[in-house]
C-alpha cells in the first residue's frame, strides 16, 4: 500500500461504528461491564479492549493504529503534548544511574526535562555534537548508558545527523534510540528503517496540521518498547484529550497532500531568500549548500516547510520593524500548521557540547500554503525594512 492510501485508511474501521467515516469522539472516563467476569478478564489484560478512559477509547487507539501503520511500528502510544511524548519514551529506558547520550541540537524543551526532571531522579545527560561520527560517538557509551536521543535535522539549525551510523552504536550495545522525527514525518523518514528503536512526534505540528490541537505520539519499534512505552504513559497518567487525538487522526488523511506544499513553498523561499543581500547563510537541509544536504539526501525522501536564515547584523529595532510589518507570517512557537510563522531564535543559549557561530540574528521560518508568490512579496517588504 503506498502512503497516499495508507494514510486514507490507516486505522478506520466503519462497520465497528455504525459504518461512520471517521471513528467518533468518545468522551468518557467510566466504562461499564456486564458482569464481574467481564470486568476480571478486562483487568487481566490493559492492552486489549477499552477499560477506563484514562487508558484509552476507541478515537484514541483509531489514531494510534493510524500512527503505527504509517510508521510500520508495532504500536503507537499518545499522549497529551509533543513534550509529553519525548518525558515518556525517556521514562520508558531509565532508571536511577542511567546515563543518556543527547544531541546538542534538541528542541529546548527536551533539554530542559533532561536537566531538570532526569537530573532530580539520578539521570546523567551527556550532550554530544550533532555531527560526530560514529566511531567518536562509540567512546562515548557506559555501563549504564540506556538511551541515545536523536533529532535530525535539529529544530533550530537543521544539522543532519549520521542517523544510521550513530543509531548502529547503541542497537549493538543494547541501548535505546529515541528520534525526534517531527520535521520529516513518517512520510519524509522511514524511522525504523533507519536504526531507530522509539519515533517520537510532537503531533500538535504537521500531523494535526492547522494549529488548534496539542498531542504527541510515539511509535514503537517492537512489543517490548511498546509495552515499556504504555507503561509509563499510564502510570504517568497522560491520556491525549479526545477532541485532540480525533484533530490528529483528521489531520493525518491530508498529511501527504500538505506535505508537498510545504515542501515546495519552504524551498522556493529559501533559495529566494539566498539571493538576498540582507541574508547571509540559509540553513535548509534541501539545497545543495547545506553542508550535510548528502546524508539529506540519502535518508530523507523530502522535507518540510522549517528552515532557517542569518540575517546581517542590525539592531533590534531593525528586527522589530521586519516581524512587525509582515502581512501573512505570524509570529509564535511552533510551527506545522497552515499558515506561515517566522520567529527570532538564539541556538548559541541552549548549546554545551558545540558553540553556535553567527554574526546577525537568526529567523526560524515556517513556510504555510499561502501562495508563494505572497509569501515572497511580504518577506521582501520586510527585508527592505530592516535594511532601511
Amino acid at each position: 500500500m503506498k502512503n497516499a492510501t495508507r494514510l486514507v485508511h490507516a486505522g478506520r474501521r466503519p462497520a465497528d461504528h455504525h459504518g461512520m467515516v471517521n471513528t467518533p469522539v468518545y468522551h468518557a472516563s467510566t466504562v461499564l461491564f456486564d458482569s464481574l467476569a467481564a470486568f476480571d478478564a478486562s483487568n487481566a489484560d490493559p492492552f486489549a479492549g477499552v477499560h477506563y478512559g484514562r487508558l484509552g477509547t476507541p478515537t484514541q487507539f483509531a489514531f494510534e493504529q493510524a500512527v503505527a501503520d504509517l510508521e510500520n511500528a508495532h504500536g503507537a502510544v499518545s499522549t497529551c503534548s509533543g513534550l509529553a511524548a519525548i518525558a515518556t519514551a525517556l521514562l520508558s529506558v531509565v532508571e536511577a544511574g542511567s546515563h543518556v547520550l543527547v544531541a546538542d541540537n534538541v528542541y529546548g524543551p527536551t533539554r530542559k526535562f533532561c536537566d531538570g526532571l532526569l537530573a532530580r531522579m539520578g539521570v546523567t545527560t551527556e550532550y554530544f555534537d550533532p555531527l560526530i561520527d560514529a566511531e567518536t560517538l562509540a567512546g562515548r557509551y557506559r555501563e549504564t548508558t540506556s538511551a541515545l536521543f536523536l533529532e535530525a535535522p535539529g529544530s533550530l539549525t537543521f544539522e543532519i545527523s549520521d542517523v544510521p551510523g550513530l543509531a548502529a552504536t547503541a542497537r549493538e550495545r543494547g541501548v535505546t534510540v529515541i528520534a525526534d522525527n517531527t520535521w520529516a514525518t513518517p512520510v519524509y523518514f522511514d524511522a525504523f528503517a533507519h536504526g531507530i528503536d522509539l519515533s517520537v512526534h510532537a503531533a500538535t505540528k504537521y500531523i494535526v496540521g492547522h494549529s488548534d490541537a496539542m498531542l504527541g505520539v510515539i511509535s514503537c519499534r517492537d512489543e517490548a518498547h511498546f509495552k515499556a512505552v504504555r507503561h509509563t504513559s499510564i502510570a504517568l497518567g497522560y491520556c491525549a484529550g479526545p477532541d485532540d487525538v480525533y484533530l490528529g487522526a483528521r489531520g493525518l488523511r491530508t498529511l501527504g497532500q500538505r506535505l508537498p506544499v510545504h515542501e515546495a513553498n519552504g524551498l522556493a523561499l529559501a533559495n529566494w531568500l539566498a539571493e538576498q543581500p540582507a541574508v547571509t547563510r540559509v540553513i535548509h537541509p534541501a539545497r545543495a549548500d547545506h553542508p550535510q544536504h548528502e546524508l539529506w539526501k540519502r535518508d530523507f525522501s523530502g522535507a518540510s516547510g522549517l528552515f532557517a536564515i542569518e540575517l546581517v547584523p542590525a539592531k533590534r529595532e531593525r528586527l522589530a520593524a521586519l516581524i512587525d510589518g509582515l502581512a501573512y507570517y505570524g509570529l509564535g512557537a511552533s510551527w506545522g500548521g497552515y499558515e506561515s510563522l517566522v520567529l527570532p531564535v538564539d541556538p548559541g543559549s541552549s548549546r554545551s557540547a558545540t558553540h553556535w557561530d553567527a554574526q546577525g540574528p537568526l529567523l526560524r521560518i515556517h513556510a504555510g500554503l499561502e501562495a508563494i508568490d505572497d509569501l515572497i512579496d511580504d518577506m521582501a517588504a520586510g527585508l527592505a525594512r530592516y535594511q532601511s
